[in-house]
């Protein structure tokens, strides 16, 4: 039997998120002892590690809890974990088309940065300038004589 620090250091967690698990009902095999300590078994450090994963691929606590309840029904909840794990794959899918994005973004700001340094091109990127560029991104800046998205 493991302490939550031993527990924590077996699994890689910190011995908050262990007693977090844990009171979140997600180690459905942790005991307690007679002054109602935590104590895992091989079976509970599994627990953690699953839960671990799944945190990790960035599931939230209520839907862990939801799989952990379908694991301890049994082999006839299979079908449903395996919709919830994919339902999740795809809203990660969807995250990663995000960050595609962002980082496409962050490229091309940086690209913008180079040119701005090597004076290929002036600093567009300072709000405190942007009057001097009016005049080319009308669109795209603020102005009190101007309505924008239908104001």
């Amino acid at each position: 039997m493991h302490t939550v620090k031993e527990a924590a250091l077996l699994t890689g967690l910190t011995e908050h998120a262990v007693r977090f698990y844990t009171d979140k009902g997600l180690v459905p095999s942790l005991q307690r002892n007679e002054n109602n300590i935590r104590l895992f078994d091989a079976e509970s450090i599994n627990w953690l590690y699953g839960v671990k994963c799944l945190k990790q691929s960035g599931m939230p606590i209520e839907i862990i809890k939801m799989y952990v309840d379908l694991c301890i029904e049994g082999d006839s909840t299979i079908p449903q974990r395996c919709e919830i794990m994919m339902e999740h794959r795809e809203a990660a899918l969807v995250q990663l088309e995000e960050a595609k994005q962002r980082v496409a973004h962050l490229e091309e700001k940086t690209a913008l940065y180079q040119a701005i340094m090597e004076h290929r091109t002036p600093d567009t990127t300072n709000p405190g300038n942007w009057e001097k560029f009016r005049h080319i991104h009308a669109d795209v800046f603020y102005s009190p004589s101007v309505p924008r998205g239908g104001e």
